[in-house]
């Protein structure tokens, strides 16, 4: 069990540093800012680590499941400790040494998660995050920038869409990886579970461009895109049952997600218009 302690440490060590984030900005940008590092870190994480097996974790948290207690290790990193991270330097404004200095702290990490047999890399080298990590935490200053100075061209599409990629793949994958609700089954893989969180992926991928597309229609009357949207997912979820892709394994699973697909519809419409409204100058740059 005491591979659990430092996932949780770094669970705990996260979430102090992004209160403190958002008790020292009191603002929405700090936020939105956050999930567009997170949605972005989804997409890369989907790429490496879902596809091309780059590497393993062990939490040692989700014992019945192999893949998904290494999917939950990699949570940790990717929508914890890394966006966290980057949120502090770009909302906070810190230079280069500072870019550099966390990017050999987490270096560090990745290095004594090694150590301690929690972590197995296959293709994947200490070196890329040495290179990964400052590019990441440099595009977080360039995404910070695009919210303080909203448009409604592409600058906003992609924030928004890498903001509902966040919500959309966390609320879809966690209760998969804790109650077990469903799993997916495209044969894509031997082992069924990398088989259904990389499926997922792609799931959550187009259910959140489809969110951000109905937001954009000017709906008269405007509760007919809940309608839609529920019927859209209901029927997508048929689909997938019918073709063997989709095993749901609780009552409520499809009702959970048609009523996810409906709460997201609301919420990224508040986000959508949210983020047209930012202030420009950041009063607080401190």
């Amino acid at each position: 069990m005491h591979s659990s302690y430092w996932f949780f440490a770094l669970l705990i060590s996260s979430t102090i540093l992004f209160c403190f984030i958002l008790l020292k900005k009191r603002n929405t940008r700090s936020l939105f800012l956050y999930l567009t590092m997170v949605g972005f870190g989804y997409i890369i994480e989907t790429t490496i680590f879902n596809f091309l097996g780059s590497y393993d974790y062990n939490p040692n948290i989700i014992k019945r499941n192999s893949f998904y207690d290494s999917e939950l290790g990699a949570f940790f990193s990717n929508a914890l400790s890394l966006p966290v991270t980057a949120t502090l330097i770009a909302t906070f404004h810190l230079n280069w040494l500072w870019i550099i200095f966390f990017s050999g702290f987490f270096v560090g990490i990745e290095w004594l998660f090694l150590k301690l047999h929690i972590y197995t890399q296959h293709w994947w080298k200490l070196a890329y995050t040495g290179l990964g990590l400052p590019l990441y935490f440099a595009l977080a200053k360039i995404f910070y920038k695009w919210i303080l100075h909203p448009s409604r061209g592409f600058k906003h599409n992609l924030m928004l869409y890498l903001i509902t990629g966040s919500i959309s793949a966390s609320a879809h994958i966690l209760p998969m990886l804790f109650f077990l609700n469903r799993f997916y089954r495209p044969r894509w893989f031997g082992n069924v579970g990398k088989d259904s969180i990389a499926f997922s992926a792609i799931y959550y991928l187009c259910a959140s461009l489809f969110y951000c597309l109905m937001i954009k229609i000017n709906w008269k009357p405007k509760w007919f895109k809940y309608i839609l949207t529920g019927l859209f997912i209901y029927t997508v979820n048929q689909v997938l049952e019918k073709i063997g892709i989709l095993h749901s394994l609780v009552w409520w699973d499809q009702i959970y997600y048609i009523c996810l697909a409906l709460f997201l519809i609301f919420l990224v419409g508040v986000i959508d218009k949210r983020l047209s409204k930012q202030i420009v100058v950041d009063k607080n740059p401190s």
